[in-house]
Formats: structure tokens, sequence, C-alpha cells
């Protein structure tokens, strides 16, 4: 740097060590450097002397002092930086992305994709999301999951701030989830709650919920709604389906409790001997997070429909299935 700066500490930024907001904004500056320059007061905060351990907030500003050392460099747009190597991501996400803004990405993740690793899992949301690093070197971070097979809406916090507005939303059930699923049969009732006790059992398989009694230890209270949208004769119907709470595999394991499980559910599908898979549908999760309307970090509300992934309308189409029915929230 020529000379003196002065940077504005954003809201985003609120409550940020010192020398953390350093290795945002100067990579380049090692540790020992900026003791030196705190130490001999080149370093300020709204005029005051600081610490490394300071934290920073809103609208506060920081005197730089004439370093050896440039500012991070500057990307434009999400998907800025295409010649890394994490192109591939970069292009994925890209095609993934239902909304953006300065706050918030939202996905349409396919089904298939892991959205955090795992045992056998080389690609993954989280991972991929590091193709979408902010010129200040923050990395968009979940604020909720979804299952491996299941597709749709993954809502993705672009801030360190947006990321706690978005997890308290979710954690205060501040939001409303919609899922479209397929199901065996028809349930009797045209709408219902389900509400049970959920537990996690270790199979050779992994993880597997079963439903459990009030006490049991380990056990969490699962409550979902769902409603008919639509049926196939007797052997098929559409569900719409919100879960209250967000337990692991909740509407799988909750449709299976109700005896209508998911089609194409490889952990809680049980075969019948007297049931007939429907020739022309393929044997994957028919689970689908079509819709959500969650707080906007920055006010109001954010409302995002995904559209369905390919070998959920190949199924649609066949059963006849309208993708707009009448009455459903999707904008």
């Amino acid at each position: 740097m020529a000379g003196i700066d002065h940077i504005r500490v954003e809201a985003d930024e609120a409550g940020m060590r010192l020398d953390r907001w350093f290795k945002i904004h100067y990579p380049g500056l090692g540790f020992g450097p900026l003791q030196k320059l705190l130490r001999s007061g080149q370093v300020r905060v709204d005029g005051g002397r600081a610490k490394s351990d300071t934290r920073v907030q809103p609208g506060q500003m920081v005197r730089i002092p004439p370093m050896d050392v440039d500012a991070r460099a500057p990307k434009s747009g999400p998907i800025a930086g295409k010649d890394l190597k994490h192109s591939g991501d970069a292009e994925l996400l890209a095609r993934m992305l239902l909304h953006e803004d300065d706050k918030v990405f939202v996905l349409n993740k396919p089904a298939g994709l892991a959205v955090q690793g795992g045992s056998g899992v080389s690609r993954h949301v989280d991972k991929m999301l590091e193709a979408w690093t902010s010129p200040k070197g923050e990395k968009p971070r979940l604020v909720h999951r979804l299952d491996r097979d299941t597709s749709g809406v993954l809502v993705v916090a672009r801030t360190r701030g947006a990321a706690q507005k978005l997890t308290a939303a979710f954690r205060e059930r501040d939001t409303k989830k919609t899922y479209w699923s397929l199901v065996k049969g028809v349930p009797r009732k045209r709408e219902d709650k389900i509400s049970t006790w959920l537990v996690k059992e270790q199979t050779p398989d992994g993880d597997r919920m079963r439903i459990a009694k009030h006490g049991e230890d380990g056990a969490d209270h699962a409550v979902s709604f769902y409603r008919v949208l639509e049926t196939a004769a007797h052997s098929l119907a559409w569900l719409e389906m919100e879960p209250y709470t967000g337990r692991t595999h909740q509407l799988r394991v909750h449709a299976l409790h109700i005896g209508h499980p998911i089609i194409g559910d490889p952990k809680y599908f049980i075969d019948d001997p007297n049931w007939d898979f429907p020739g022309g549908i393929q044997k994957r999760l028919h689970l689908h997070a079509r819709h959500i309307d969650i707080p906007h970090p920055s006010g109001g509300r954010l409302r995002v429909t995904a559209p369905l992934p390919p070998h959920m309308v190949q199924s649609w189409n066949l059963l006849g299935f309208d993708q707009n029915p009448e009455g459903n929230d999707d904008e």
C-alpha cells in the first residue's frame, strides 16, 4: 500500500476478532508483523489502540498503515475463479442455483449428491461451496441438510451473519418446508398429523431410524403433516408432506409408519411379494424438497420452489399427475 488507509467494518463482521478480520482482508500479513503493528499503535480501531483479540463492530473504522502486502483481490460474482481447481464444482453449483442475493444462495440439490462428507462420499455440497468463496475468503455455509437421495431446495448462507439468522430460524421452527413424495398405496385419511418418537440405530447399511417409545434412551419427538394431492388407482399416492420437527429420515420413517413407504426408498421400503412395482417408474427415492418459506436475513420472507428431478418428472408424466396442482403454494 502506498499510504494510510481506513476500512469500515461491515455488518457481517460483527464480533469478529481483529486478527481474524486482518486474515480475511490481508491474507499475506503474518501474525508476527500484525502484532508489531498493533503494539506500535499503527493499527487502530476508531482512532484507539487495539489488540489482536479486540472484537470489531459494524461501522467501526480500522486504520491500515503502509504495508508490503496487498488486500485480497476481488472476484466477480458467485462463480468467479473458474480457472481454479474447483471450476467443475462452480459450474455444477451454478446449474443448481434457484435464487441468489447478497445474503443467500438457494440450490436445487440433485438426488444422489450428498450435502456433507461421510464414509464413501467423495463429492458433496459442503466441499463444493469452496468454489464460491467470497473475495474476503468467506465460504458459504450450510444451514440445514437434505438426505443424499432426497432432491430439492437447499438454503446456503453467503455470510457469517446470514448463517446465524438462518440457523436460528430453523432452530426456532420459523420456517415452512414442503416436500412432495410418491408412496405405496393410498392413505385412509386424506390429510393427517403423524406424531412419534424416533431413535437412531446402527446397521450394516448405515444409520437407520425406527419408531421408539416415549422415554426410550436417545429417542426424539418427531411431528409431520401430510395431505394427499392425487392418486393412481389404489396403487400410488402423491403426498405433500411437511416436517414440523427436523429429525433424520423423519418423513421417510413416518411414511413407513402409516403403512405407505416412499417409492424407491432403499432403507425404508419393505418389499411385499403381493405388490408389483409399477412399470416405467425408476427405483429411486421419490422424495423432493419442493418449497421453502423462511425469514430472509435482511427482513421479509424468502420463498423458493424447486422443480422436480428427472426421475420424478418421468413418474408424474407416466401417472398423469399435474405438476402444478390447484392450491399448491409454490410460485
